[in-house]
């Protein structure tokens, strides 16, 4: 069965080491693989996400220790949201202020209470309290009692001068609905139990966002397999983007373009997902690299700085 909504988000972060500690210890999410950016393999490639990896709870860096800060604006993922049982929202802020993690106050946006937050380089991210969660799998390997761990992804806003030509791209290709409306914001959702939401916030003449550390480099859309893939980038092209060639992420294969306000979107297949390489029991424990990068191992090996 098809299921609409998000893969996973690819941001920007700083030094390696304190984004693993970060998202692994405070937030309780699992390191579910260590690999390299293929396209950069001096990088580290990280994906954070539920017990398996499943699509809709991935949430991937770059960490570039080097780069400068991000800066949020039109044409980027303002703000990515996980979901958590509506009941525990108390204790992530007691979780939150324990850990020195700058927060706001909840609000509620659309009948939910939504906690905003970032991490270390200044991502701005937000546990939205979900009536039912509490039902659903959570990771207890991690540090967070399983009955408040995060579920996965709710969904992501995205900052955009114009919400309807972005409104077009989430209808027209990916599949989604439009829902409901408050303000500025546009809600858009899919069929997925995970990673559902798509948020869309016009805010006209803003500055534009640029690209650096706590800034969002991607966001990924749920394909099934190869077919629906296929369909997806041909009504993309359809309406004059340009969609690249699909590309192999050992993970998931992956086609890329960029929407008209500015974002950059991929859509990439659920299969064959993150135990392709390794046991499920071990997921992240051991780097990986794909077939093309293991004759230069030693090497990648020895640039990459130590995450323990």
């Amino acid at each position: 069965m098809s299921f609409t909504g998000l893969h996973h988000v690819t941001a920007i972060s700083g030094p390696a080491r304190a984004n693993l500690d970060f998202y692994t210890r405070v937030l309780g999410l699992r390191l579910v693989k260590k690999t390299v950016n293929f396209d950069d393999p001096g990088t580290y490639h990280l994906y954070y996400g539920d017990e398996a990896g499943a699509p809709g709870t991935i949430l991937t860096f770059f960490p570039w220790e080097n780069a400068g800060s991000g800066r949020v604006g039109v044409g980027q993922a303002e703000e990515t949201a996980f979901r958590v049982p509506e009941g525990s929202i108390g204790y992530w802020t007691h979780r939150l202020v324990a850990a020195g993690v700058p927060f706001e106050a909840p609000a509620r946006v659309f009948g939910e209470t939504v906690l905003p937050f970032r991490d270390r380089d200044g991502m701005r991210l937000a546990l939205v309290g979900v009536a039912g969660a509490e039902a659903e799998a959570a990771y207890a390997g991690g540090e967070v009692p399983a009955e408040h761990a995060v579920r996965g992804f709710h969904g992501v806003t995205l900052m955009l001068r114009e919400a309807g030509p972005t409104a077009a791209i989430l209808t027209g290709v990916m599949g989604l609905r439009e829902v409901a409306r408050e303000g500025a914001l546009a809600r858009f959702r899919g069929e997925a139990a995970l990673g559902a939401f798509v948020t869309l916030r016009a805010v006209g003449d803003f500055l534009p966002g640029r690209q650096g550390v706590g800034s969002v480099h991607h966001v990924a859309f749920r394909a099934a397999d190869d077919a629906a893939q296929a369909a997806m980038g041909e009504r993309a092209a359809a309406l004059g983007l340009h969609v690249t060639e699909q590309r192999d992420r050992n993970y998931f294969r992956s086609i890329y373009f960029r929407e008209p306000g500015g974002v950059l979107f991929e859509i990439a297949t659920d299969a064959p997902g993150f135990a392709a390489d390794e046991p499920a029991a071990s997921l992240g424990e051991a780097l990986k690299l794909p077939a093309f990068l293991e004759p230069h191992r030693a090497e990648i090996e020895r640039v990459l700085p130590a995450l323990a």
